[in-house]
């Protein structure tokens, strides 16, 4: 009843100042649960039981005035979205700081934690995960997406989606034309930068050292693109590979923007099918800086 009244104050006062457009979709609009329920009818492998796909902060039952889509729900990313009306925020990756969005170690008192569901509470915004799904779609959805970018399509394997064969280059050609296609100045280069390659392998997001370490070691692969990985782990047997003089080589890219365009391609995948709402990608800002020296 509370909420329903605070819907009438809404609308009396977006008549009051002149709004009336956004307050007919709050209360014409599907609602999250409707939209959430045409995406699962449009994925075209089976809806699992056991995912991350779920919704994680707001009232499903929210009437949509705007969707975006985003690779996380920064509260940077949550500001600029309300900020456009968009009250649906779709991320590929957790809102609340675990893959699970209940951090250990963490009580939601937490003053970041709080301020930042506060936000989305006072807002109105429904926060809904596309991960599993997106990634197992046919193709994955996230690598769709970061190959047109890299503009790969042509150099990409029949056998394999995740290995291309590029023209020759070298390592540092290759990291310089990937920081500047996608936008992200910190990066860091594990091998020798004048070393000639064509075997290229991409590991978008967080893989893990398994999946990782037995990419690198195949005969197909000389240099490895990951979104992040452990200093301990890959970074250390990448650099053990280059001091046994072995021609390998890693490049970390960074989780985001290793991962980003893929859901500005679900941003375009949604339009195929969701009508009457509109839709934006909200790029995730770098959160990182580098310390220049001076020349």
């Amino acid at each position: 009843m509370l909420k329903r009244i605070g819907m009438v104050v809404a609308c009396w006062m977006a008549l009051t100042l002149g709004a009336l457009p956004l307050c007919e979709a709050q209360s014409k609009g599907p609602t999250a649960a409707e939209i959430i329920a045409q995406i699962q009818q449009h994925v075209d492998i089976p809806w699992m039981k056991d995912t991350v796909d779920t919704f994680k902060a707001g009232d499903p039952n929210t009437r949509v005035t705007g969707i975006a889509t985003t690779m996380m729900a920064t509260l940077d990313v949550l500001q600029r979205a309300a900020a456009n009306h968009e009250n649906l925020i779709i991320t590929h990756e957790p809102t609340f700081y675990n893959h699970l969005d209940r951090p250990e170690g963490m009580a939601e008192s937490d003053a970041v934690w709080s301020e930042k569901r506060a936000f989305i509470e006072k807002n109105h915004l429904v926060v809904w995960r596309f991960h599993d799904h997106w990634h197992r779609m046919k193709p994955d959805g996230i690598l769709q997406g970061m190959v047109h970018q890299l503009g790969w399509e042509k150099y990409q394997s029949a056998d394999n989606p995740y290995l291309f064969t590029l023209p020759e280059t070298t390592l540092r050609q290759l990291a310089e034309n990937v920081a500047k296609t996608l936008d992200t100045p910190v990066m860091r280069v594990v091998g020798k930068p004048e070393m000639k390659l064509t075997k290229i392998g991409f590991s978008p997001g967080s893989a893990g050292f398994v999946r990782e370490t037995h990419a690198l070691e195949m005969d197909r692969v000389e240099v490895l693109l990951v979104g992040e990985t452990r200093e301990w782990e890959t970074v250390e047997y990448a650099a053990d590979a280059v001091t046994e003089g072995r021609k390998k080589a890693l490049i970390v890219i960074g989780h985001v923007p290793s991962e980003q365009a893929g859901m500005d391609e679900c941003a375009k995948w949604l339009k195929t099918f969701i009508t009457g709402v509109p839709i934006e990608f909200v790029a995730t800002k770098q959160p990182f800086w580098t310390v220049k020296e001076e020349k």
